[in-house]
C-alpha cells in the first residue's frame, strides 16, 4: 500500500526554503506591523524611548500570534494555515480618539486595560460568529474577497508614489515613510493626527522612485515566468532584494540606524503599570474586534480557497478564537488588537506555496525582530516603492481569486446575483473614492465606516438573504460550495 500524501497546507518544508519564505512573508507585512505603534504612540504622547519599546514588543507578538494561529495552539485556538498576524488598522481610530482624550502612562493603561477586555470577549464570541458560515455561499464570499483585493490595490499604488499626496505630519521625519503606509491601508486618518492636508509631501510620485518599483515588477514577473522550483516561490523575495540593492546603489537607502540600535532588547510585559478597565473604551474595542471577525472570516475563506482547504465552523472558531487570544496578548505586552494580515493572503496566491510551516518560520523571524532590534532597523530601511513593486502582483492575486470564486456563481439562471455583487462592490468602494464621507455622521460610527470590507460584506451578505434567502442552509454544505468554486 502506498503511503497516503502529506496535505501541503502540513508539509514541512527544507530549512532553508522555510528560511526564506519566512522572510518573504515578513518583509509583505513589516509596515504595516511596525507603523501603528508609531501612531498611537505618538497620539498618547510618549517619549521616543518608549514608543521604541512599543514597536518591538509590537513585533514580538505578531510572531508569537502568528505562531499560535498557523501552528496551533490547540486543536480549538489556531486555524492551522498559513496565516500572518497583525495590528489590525480597524483599530487605530479609536485608539487614536481614546488617547487624545488621555495620553501618558494613564492612557495606555486605559487602552491597553479596553483591548485585554476586548480580546476576552472576541475568545467568548467566537463560537457565535462562526456559526455565520451559512451566511458566506460563493456569491458573498467571492465578493469579498474581490473588494479585499481592490482595497489593497490603493495600498500598493500609495507604496510606489511614496505615500499620498497629501500627507505632512507633524512627526518625526524619519517615520513619516511608514505613517503614510498606514494612511493608506487605514483609510482616512483618525482624528488627532494632526495632518497639514495643503501641503505636498516632498518625494510624492519620483521618477527614480517610481522606476524602482517597476524594476521590482518585472523581476517578480520575470522570475515567475522563467523561474523553476523554488526560485519561483520566492519570487516575491528576490524582486524585494533586487529593488533594495538599486535603492542602495542611488543612495536611497539609509543604515545609521541600523548600525545604532543595540543587538537584543527584552520585552516586558505591563511595562505601563496595570492596566485600567472602564466600559466605555472596552465597548468600542469590543465593536472594533466584531469588526474584525467579519473581517477575519472573508480572509480564511480566501485563504481556504487558495489552499485547497476546507473551512468548516469548527475552523473557522479556532481562527477566531486565535485573534481573541492575540488580542489579550497584545493588551498585556502592551500592544494592539490583531487579526490575519490580507497582505500575505496575496502572496500564498503568487507563491502557490500553502504550507502552514512557512508563516510558522515568518513567526520565528517576527520574535527574532522583537528581541534584536538592529534587525528590525536593517528590514526597516527597505523604502516602502520597493514593497510597492510586488504589491501590485500580490494583492491582484487576491482579487482574482475572488473572481475565480465569483465564476462559479450562477448569474444567468439566477439574475439577482448580480446585484448581489454589482451593489456590494460599490459600497466597499465607498471608503476608497470617497474618504471622508463620514465627516457629517456621529463620530463613534466614523472607525466601523471606514472599512470598504466590512461594508461590503454587510451589504453582501444582507443582498443575498433579501434575493436567495439561506436555501437550505446547512453549514456544512455551503462550506462546501465556497470551498469548490474551483471545481
Amino acid at each position: 500500500m502506498s503511503k497516503p500524501l502529506v496535505d501541503p497546507v502540513d508539509a514541512v518544508l527544507p530549512l532553508p526554503r522555510l528560511g526564506a519564505l519566512g522572510l518573504q512573508h515578513v518583509l509583505v507585512m513589516y509596515a504595516g506591523a511596525v507603523v501603528v505603534p508609531l501612531i498611537v504612540g505618538r497620539a498618547l504622547k510618549l517619549p521616543p524611548e518608549q514608543i521604541g519599546a512599543l514597536i518591538s514588543a509590537d513585533l514580538f507578538c505578531c510572531g508569537l500570534v502568528t505562531l499560535i494561529q498557523s501552528l496551533g495552539l490547540t486543536r480549538w485556538v489556531g486555524i492551522r494555515l498559513p496565516v500572518m498576524m497583525g495590528v489590525t488598522f480597524a483599530s487605530v481610530g479609536p485608539m487614536v480618539a481614546l488617547a487624545n482624550s488621555a495620553s501618558g502612562v494613564a492612557g495606555a493603561q486605559l487602552l491597553f486595560g479596553a483591548i485585554i477586555a476586548a480580546g476576552i470577549v472576541t475568545l467568548l464570541l467566537a463560537p457565535l460568529v462562526s456559526r455565520m458560515l451559512a451566511f458566506f455561499p460563493p456569491v458573498v464570499t467571492g465578493t469579498i474577497i474581490t473588494v479585499i483585493g481592490v482595497s489593497l490595490m490603493r495600498v500598493g499604488v500609495n507604496w510606489i508614489m511614496n505615500g499620498p499626496p497629501n500627507l505632512a505630519m507633524s512627526v518625526n521625519p524619519d517615520h513619516a515613510h511608514w505613517l503614510d503606509a498606514a494612511r493608506t491601508a487605514a483609510g482616512p486618518v483618525p482624528d488627532g493626527l494632526q495632518l497639514a492636508a495643503t501641503m505636498p509631501s516632498p518625494g510624492y510620485a519620483a521618477i527614480d522612485n517610481i522606476a524602482i518599483a517597476a524594476f521590482v515588477l518585472v523581476v517578480v514577473l520575470a522570475i515567475a515566468r522563467f523561474g523553476r522550483g523554488f526560485v519561483s516561490n520566492v519570487a516575491v523575495l528576490l524582486g524585494i532584494v533586487a529593488g533594495a540593492v538599486v535603492a542602495a546603489a542611488f543612495g536611497k537607502m539609509a543604515f545609521a540606524k541600523v548600525a545604532a540600535a543595540p543587538w537584543f532588547a527584552i520585552v516586558m510585559p505591563l511595562q505601563f503599570g496595570l492596566p485600567v478597565f472602564e466600559f466605555v473604551p472596552i465597548l468600542t474595542m469590543v465593536l472594533v474586534m466584531i469588526v474584525v471577525m467579519i473581517e477575519s472570516t472573508g480572509m480564511f475563506l480566501a485563504l481556504g480557497e487558495m489552499t485547497g482547504r476546507r473551512i468548516d465552523q469548527a475552523s473557522l472558531a479556532a481562527g477566531l478564537r486565535a485573534d481573541g487570544l492575540g488580542t489579550v496578548i497584545g493588551g498585556l505586552f502592551n500592544t494592539f488588537p490583531y487579526t490575519s494580515f490580507s497582505q500575505n493572503v496575496g502572496l500564498v496566491g503568487v507563491t502557490g506555496v500553502r504550507s502552514r510551516f512557512v508563516c510558522v518560520a515568518g513567526g520565528l523571524i517576527l520574535v527574532a525582530l522583537g528581541l534584536v532590534p538592529k534587525l528590525a532597523q536593517l528590514v526597516e530601511a527597505v523604502p516602502q516603492y520597493v514593497l510597492g513593486g510586488a504589491g501590485l502582483v500580490m494583492f491582484g492575486m487576491v482579487a482574482a481569486t475572488g473572481i475565480r470564486i465569483l465564476s462559479g456563481v450562477d448569474f444567468r439562471t439566477t439574475r439577482n446575483n448580480l446585484f448581489i455583487v454589482g451593489v456590494s462592490i460599490g459600497f466597499g468602494m465607498i471608503p476608497l473614492v470617497a474618504e471622508r464621507f463620514t465627516q457629517q455622521m456621529p463620530k463613534g460610527l466614523s472607525p466601523l465606516l471606514q472599512s470598504g470590507i466590512l461594508l461590503a460584506s454587510l451589504a453582501a451578505v444582507l443582498l443575498n438573504l433579501l434575493f436567495n434567502g439561506l436555501r437550505g442552509a446547512d453549514i456544512d454544505a455551503i462550506a462546501a460550495a465556497a470551498h469548490g468554486a474551483e471545481a
